[in-house]
Parts: C-alpha cells; structure tokens; sequence
C-alpha cells in the first residue's frame, strides 16, 4: 500500500527479494496539471508494468473494495507513505500490517517527517517498521537504521537516501515476521523521560520566511522545505521561491529581510545575526534559476 515514488522503491525491493506481492494498494487516478491530464501514482505505474493487480479504492471501507482485499489473501500488509487506513484494513491478514516510516520513531510522528528534521537542525535522521495500531506512527518498534546528517543536505537529497535506506529495512523487515524472529518494541518505553518532536502536514505558512530569526535556523527551513513545498518570501511584490542558500554569520548593520546585491553576482538578505545568502531562486511567474542567471533579468 502506496503511492508516491518513495513507496516504489520499496515495492521493487520487496520483488527483486523474491517476495511475492499479491495486490498493490494505491490512490485513485486523478487530473493533474494544466491541461488537467489524468495522472496516475508512481505506485500504479510501477505496478502495472511488472503485472501486479491493483486496486484504487476511494474510500478503504468501501465493501467492494473490502472484498477485493480479503480476495487476495495476503499474508502481511506493507504501508510505505500511503494514507491512515481503518482498523478493517490493518486487522484483516493473519501477521496484520506493517509500516515504514521516515524518522527514527518515536521521534517525528506525523505527514512530514523529512521536512521537519532538517528544519529543526538534527544531527541524525533514519528509518523505522512498526506493526500498525490504532493511533498513527505508535505501533510497537521492529526495526530501525539511522544515518548521520550533515547539516548541508536538502529535504530532496535526504528523501532519497531514506527511500533506499528504508526499502532494504522493510525486506528484512519482512523476512523477519515470515520466519517469526523478531522481537516487538513498544514506544511508549522509548518515549519515557524524552521530549517528542512531531512532523504535522505543511502548509503555506510554514514555508514563509522569517527573516528575524537567526541566520542559520532561516538556512534550515530553506533546506528543509527543498525542493517542495519551498521557502518564499516576497520580492518587488511578488513572491520568491528558495531552493537553494548558504549563510555567514556577521555583524550586519542592516535590518533584517533588508535585500542586498551586486546586481550581478550575489544576492543576500539580513538576518539579526548575518546574512542568508540565496543561490537557487524562482520569482512568481518565472523559472527556477541559479542567483547570478537570475540577477541579469531582474534589478534590484
């Protein structure tokens, strides 16, 4: 069960480990773009070209839909970044359901567990499986792996390598509850004494910057939200996009969000503590570019 390309990394996992995949669960097709052409999820796409049945349900307590799954008699469901599902769903094979998570639980429960590491500045980020319980993200621990961060990494660059990191975790993940070795791991004993870090669904306003925030807490949300949903913050009244900057700590003299440039080569705004220095930027209505490409159309 999935839908986005982070899930199809672990389906081809699970396949190429000789795991046999009875159905595969994801969204419905829907229009897309301007020309609101019918789009299918990467999951689909995946699944039929290597033959897989499928099924799209609208709603997952749909009779129908409840009958086609209990049809394929599945052993064990695998959930990687596919939506909440109701306890008919999760409850119904023998071994019941596991998930891949995106953060080393039970830290950064939630929708946006990538953006929200690296907008908080973590040191290490990582993968999780867990059996699926009534509350999201809470079931009992199988398997975690953690990779160390940088500090420098985008939210692209750190969902590829938990999309590979974790597609290798959920195969042995899954060799394990076949052969019955493995143990389970509560959270609530993990969470004792520790405060929770949560990663809620992002909206537009999370991805506004503020420029009175200290430099390097601004670098984060811009890396954290790269390549999407994005930071902005408006420029000549239109809205700028960031994908990409650095930032040097200085006294500044200047007001915070003031713009300062060459008009040629840099681009750099003030922040109470430094400069956040923008190298990747897309002003409302044109194309992503890099700074210098971007300041010889635009004068500041």
């Amino acid at each position: 069960m999935g839908t986005p390309e982070f899930a199809v990394a672990s389906l081809d996992e699970l396949i190429q480990s000789g795991c046999e995949v009875a159905g595969v669960v994801t969204a419905p097709d829907k229009p897309a773009g301007r020309g609101q052409k019918v789009s299918e999820s990467a999951v689909k796409q995946y699944a039929a070209a290597h033959g897989l049945k499928v099924l799209q349900p609208e709603k997952l307590k749909n009779e129908e839909f409840l009958k086609e799954l209990k049809a394929l008699n599945a052993d064990l469901q695998v959930v990687v970044a596919f939506r909440m599902l109701p306890e008919v769903v999760w409850n119904m094979p023998a071994r019941g359901t596991i998930n891949l998570h995106a953060s080393l639980l039970p830290q950064y429960r939630g929708a946006a567990p990538i953006n929200w590491v690296l907008i908080n500045g973590e040191k290490e980020s990582g993968v999780t499986t867990f059996f699926l319980k009534h509350e999201i993200d809470t079931g009992d621990i199988l398997f975690t792996e953690k990779i160390t961060l940088t500090g420098h990494e985008t939210a692209g660059e750190l969902h590829d390598r938990l999309m590979y990191k974790g597609a290798g975790l959920l195969v042995k993940t899954v060799k394990a509850v076949e052969s019955g070795r493995y143990a389970e791991n509560p959270q609530h004993h993990l969470a004792e004494g520790v405060e929770l870090k949560h990663a809620p669904k992002i909206f537009k306003e999370d991805c506004k910057i503020d420029w009175n925030q200290p430099a390097e807490k601004i670098y984060n949300l811009i890396r954290g939200l790269s390549p999407y949903p994005t930071a902005y913050t408006a420029l000549n009244e239109k809205i700028l996009k960031v994908f990409g900057a650095e930032y040097e700590l200085a006294e500044t003299g200047e007001q915070p969000g003031e713009f300062l440039s060459d008009n040629r080569t840099f681009l750099k705004v003030a922040a109470p503590d430094g400069f956040v220095i923008l190298t990747d930027v897309q002003l409302e209505g044109k194309k992503r570019m890099r700074v210098a490409e971007f300041l010889r159309g635009v004068r500041l």
